[in-house]
């Protein structure tokens, strides 16, 4: 524990130097506001907070061509995948959190929403981590590394959280009446994948907003970099996105939109286990995962103390099964149907009090969790009342930010032949940032959450009032600066080390308490003649501390990556880029794992003037040099090399 002990008077030591300087920054008056620094590289670091925060925008969203969800957040660092080329069998893993030896795809440690609403995240054994949807349907996607900036939106975020955002019209139509469609079409060498995007997007006045957006995703089994094919990793997805939104009142200042995404698959004499594991037998199985977002918002001209949200949303994921012959085995006709239906109501505030500005969000939540009940899946409620609160505070160049929730729950497992448990528990964190006019910023953090009994665990009744803990300090700093080696260049750079400590686990067989501790860099750099970068790298160890645990290292740490892009952009729309991703090896495990480097090359052009502007073309090749190999906790050799085509416009 001495890295831990360590680390905790890090902490301290930081907020005793930003004390003083805040101090000083007061007695100086307030920093002179800065103009903004803009790093036209692939993405953005977020130098202007504390909280381990990344942000893939739509543009890079297209950029990846990613063929899975999951597949697109494997760029950010601290976060890892299992089986990311396929929805089926795929899990998240941050910061040694999330997935869990293929045997389930998420142990309740990461948590997933769209639009607001919770999705996935549920203990089906040896099936993935049931995030079945779209890249195609989403403009962002917001990483949150640990627990310190999710206190507004959920409780038990020990690895961290995944929150999506659907596309709107506005995005086509610039916020104006008119009429706007965009078709986009890729292919893949290996795997012979295909998709077809199709979005319409109607503004007819400034008032209401209409989008739809259809997709058809399919591809067949890849190769592996040795050119073996890998079963089972075929699939065929269409989904589709209707949203409508419409502004009112003297200044428009309500707004009431309403979303449905839908995401389907078709499964025929599959192997049970997703993972490819262990042989249950074969599965005719079908996949639907909708989800549904009616929102309000009020945000009235000239009064910042308003600013009204109300989210009423309900998500729901049904798997139906049924085996292909052989010997019945109740896990292989095992239906799964798992309802979240969840309302918040917020308001945020900014106002200033005592020399500080403050931007105060506070609310309250609802949220049911509504589960049929199945073999290894046992069915019932799970009911929560919810208060939450976050204050950022500003004097001067120090922003405090605490943040509070608290959580009421009783699980109803009656109707199933189970008991009933009620649950409570008070979380949250503290964060301190000091940033100097230099563009030199420092920042530290503990936050302290709880994972409430789940659904999964009826069937053990001492879990049933066991909370997972985790307390997680953080300290870093970050720098941000222009004209840094030649004029018009731009720097971003931000480093984050932390430690984790779970204890009074319930997701482990055997385990009890673990420990996590690294360090996480992001850096991003341009040029005024094109040139950028972009560099993402994670180190970390992590630690079973489990009385009589047989080896004291944490079974699902992830291998240290470091992920560099260099990439050139010309006047005339095209933009060429190289990125090398380079894997330590793991000896820290059962199983180590060897070293590996894979090379990825892209090629993009948007025609600027012409008879074509606006045509968008991109090649890409994944895995250049065709390397086999099989990432840390994945339970298949990943694809070898894929030419990937896109093409866009939008009319």
């Amino acid at each position: 524990m001495a890295a831990s002990i360590s680390l905790r008077h890090l902490l301290m030591g930081s907020a005793a130097i930003v004390y003083p300087c805040s101090t000083l920054a007061q007695e100086a008056g307030a920093p002179l506001p800065l103009d903004p620094i803009v790093v036209e590289s692939d993405r953005e670091v977020q130098t202007q907070n504390a909280a381990p925060v990344t942000l893939i925008d739509g543009e890079e969203i297209e950029e990846r061509q990613a063929s899975t969800v999951a597949e697109l957040l494997d760029s950010v660092p601290g976060v890892n995948l299992v089986n990311g080329s396929t929805p089926g069998g795929s899990a998240i893993n941050i910061r040694g959190f999330g997935a869990w030896s293929g045997t389930y795809g998420n142990d309740q440690m990461v948590q997933i929403q769209v639009d607001g609403a919770s999705s996935g995240a549920e203990e089906l054994y040896r099936i993935g981590t049931q995030l079945y949807t779209d890249p195609a349907l989403y403009k962002q996607a917001e990483v949150i590394r640990g627990s310190v900036g999710t206190f507004e939106y959920g409780s038990g975020a020990i690895g961290g959280m995944v929150r999506f955002e659907t596309k709107d019209a506005s995005d086509f139509t610039g916020g104006e009446p008119g009429f706007k469609a965009r078709q986009y079409l890729g292919y893949g060498t290996n795997a012979k994948s295909f998709v077809s995007s199709t979005t319409l997007a109607y503004q007819p006045s400034q008032e209401l907003e209409l989008l739809f957006n259809y997709t058809w995703r399919e591809q067949e089994d890849y190769e592996d970099g040795d050119g073996n094919t890998v079963a089972n990793t075929n699939f065929a997805t269409p989904s589709y996105l209707a949203k409508a939104k419409y502004h009112f009142g003297e200044s428009l200042e309500h707004s009431l939109s309403l979303s449905y995404s839908d995401t389907q698959s078709a499964e025929r004499d599959v192997p049970y286990d997703q993972f490819g594991q262990t042989s249950f037998g074969n599965v005719d199985r079908d996949i639907r995962s909708r989800t549904t977002v009616l929102k309000y918002e009020y945000d009235p001209l000239g009064n910042d103390l308003v600013n009204v949200e109300v989210s009423l949303s309900r998500a729901q994921q049904r798997i139906d099964q049924s085996p292909t012959g052989g010997p019945s085995n109740p896990l292989l006709d095992a239906d799964h149907d798992y309802v979240t239906t969840k309302l918040t109501a917020k308001n945020s505030m900014a106002f200033s009090s005592g020399g500080a500005d403050h931007d105060l969000r506070f609310g309250v939540e609802y949220i049911l969790k509504d589960r049929k009940d199945a073999s290894s899946a046992p069915g019932g409620d799970d009911r929560r009342y919810a208060l939450f609160a976050v204050d950022d505070i500003t004097m001067g160049g120090l922003t405090v930010t605490p943040a509070l929730r608290y959580e009421d729950q009783e699980i109803d497992g009656t109707d199933n032949g189970y008991g009933t448990y009620s649950n409570k528990a008070l979380m949250g964190g503290l964060s301190l940032r000091y940033e100097w006019q230099n563009g030199v910023s420092v920042f530290a953090s503990a936050a302290y959450t709880e994972g409430l009994p789940i659904l999964d665990d009826l069937t053990n009744p001492a879990y049933m009032n066991q909370s997972q803990k985790a307390l997680t300090y953080e300290v870093g700093g970050a720098y941000t600066a222009g004209d840094v080696f030649a004029p018009g260049d731009a720097l971003a750079l931000k480093a984050t080390l932390f430690q984790t400590g779970v204890s009074d686990i319930t997701s482990y067989s055997g385990v009890t308490d673990v420990d996590v501790e690294g360090v996480e860099l992001e850096a991003s750099y341009s040029t005024d003649s094109g040139y950028y970068g972009d560099l993402n790298a994670s180190f970390a160890n992590g630690y079973n501390r489990t009385s009589g645990a047989a080896n004291d290292y944490w079974a699902q740490q992830p291998a240290d990556q470091v992920r560099l892009g260099l990439g050139k952009r010309f006047d005339n729309g095209l933009n060429v880029k190289w990125e090398g991703i380079y894997t330590l090896a793991m000896d820290r495990a059962d199983t180590p794992t060897d070293s590996y480097f894979i090379h990825n090359v892209s090629v993009a052009y948007e025609a600027r003037q012409g008879a074509f502007k606006g045509l968008e073309a991109r090649v890409g090749i994944e895995n250049l040099a065709d390397t086999t190999y099989q990432s840390r906790l994945a339970t298949r050799p990943a694809p070898g090399r894929s030419i990937n085509f896109s093409l866009a416009k939008t009319f």
